[in-house]
C-alpha cells in the first residue's frame, strides 16, 4: 500500500505533464513502451518461450503500431504488421515442429494477442491526443480506469463483506464494484467541473455521466479479464517492473478495454 502510494505520488505528476503539455510523439513514445512490456509479460505468463528471439516478434510488432499511428500509417500498415507477425511465428513453428523449444499454438495465439490487440486498444490514446482537446480527452481515459479501480479497492477494504462474488477473483466484493462505479459517476462530474470552470469549456454533464457506465463496465471488465490470465497460469503479477504495481499489463490491463470504449463515446456524443 505505501508502496503503491509512492509510486503513484511520483508518476502521475510526470504522466500529468506528458498528457497535458508535451507533444503527442512523447506520448506515442511511451505507448509504445508500455505496450512492447505487455507483449513481453503476456506470452511469458502464458508460455514461457525457450528461445529468446520468439519475444522480439511480438515486442517489435507492439512498439510500431503506436509509432505508425502517431506517423499516420494507416490500415495497410498495421495489416502489414500483422501479416509480418503472424509469418513469423508459424515459420518459427513450422520449421521448429517436434524439436526443442519448438512453438506452440499457444504462443501464436498470446503473441498476436500481445502483438496486436493489446497495442492497437492503447494506441487509441495517441489517436485522441491528435485530436482537439487531446490531451484532455486522454486525461478522461486515464481518469476512468485510475478512479475506476481506486473506488473499487477502498470501498472493498472498508466496506466489502460480500466477497467471492466472481471466482476468477475471489477478493474483489459487491461492494468494491459498486464503490467503483459510483466513484467513476463523481469523478467524471468533478472533471466536467473543472474543464468549465479552469478551462472554460462547454461541458455536456449528461454525457459524462453518461460516459461513467460503459467506461466503468469495460475498466471492471479488462481488469478480470487479464485477472483470468494469470489465475489460469499461476501467477500473482505479469512483472516486477512498476514497485507495488507489478508489471506493464498489471497497470494498464482495464486500459486496454476502457480506452476504446472512452474513445467511440467521445467521437459519437463529444461532451467538450
Amino acid at each position: 500500500m505505501k508502496t503503491r502510494l509512492i509510486v503513484a505520488a511520483v508518476a502521475l505528476p510526470l504522466l500529468a505533464v506528458v498528457i497535458l503539455f508535451l507533444p503527442p510523439a512523447v506520448l506515442a513514445v511511451m505507448v509504445s513502451i508500455i505496450t512492447c512490456g505487455c507483449a513481453f509479460e503476456l506470452l511469458r505468463a502464458v508460455q514461457r518461450p525457450e528461445k529468446r528471439r520468439i519475444y522480439v516478434y511480438p515486442m517489435a510488432a507492439a512498439a510500431v503500431i503506436p509509432i505508425g499511428l502517431f506517423f499516420g500509417f494507416g490500415r495497410r500498415f498495421f495489416m502489414l504488421t500483422a501479416f509480418l507477425l503472424l509469418f513469423a511465428m508459424f515459420a518459427e513453428a513450422v520449421f521448429g515442429y517436434q524439436k526443442r523449444g519448438a512453438v506452440s499454438v499457444l504462443q501464436i495465439l498470446t503473441a498476436l494477442f500481445g502483438g496486436l490487440l493489446v497495442p492497437f486498444c492503447l494506441s487509441v490514446l495517441v489517436r485522441l491526443k491528435l485530436m482537439p482537446h487531446g490531451g484532455l480527452y486522454v486525461l478522461l481515459v486515464f481518469i476512468t480506469t485510475m478512479v475506476s479501480d481506486s473506488g473499487a479497492y477502498f470501498a472493498g477494504v472498508f466496506l466489502g463483506k460480500h466477497r467471492g462474488v466472481l471466482a476468477v477473483s475471489p477478493n474483489k466484493s459487491a461492494e468494491g464494484f459498486a464503490g467503483s462505479l459510483l466513484s467513476l459517476i463523481i469523478g467524471m462530474q468533478l472533471y466536467g467541473l473543472i474543464l468549465r470552470r479552469v478551462c472554460g469549456l462547454e461541458v455536456n454533464f449528461l454525457y459524462l455521466l453518461v460516459y461513467s457506465i460503459p467506461g466503468n463496465a469495460a475498466t471492471q471488465l479488462g481488469d478480470l479479464a487479464f485477472s483470468l490470465i494469470k489465475r489460469e497460469h499461476g501467477i500473482k503479477d505479469y512483472g516486477q517492473l512498476i514497485p507495488g504495481n507489478g508489471g506493464m499489463m498489471d497497470r494498464f490491463d482495464s486500459m486496454v478495454f476502457a480506452a476504446p470504449v472512452i474513445y467511440m463515446l467521445l467521437e459519437t456524443i463529444p461532451a467538450f
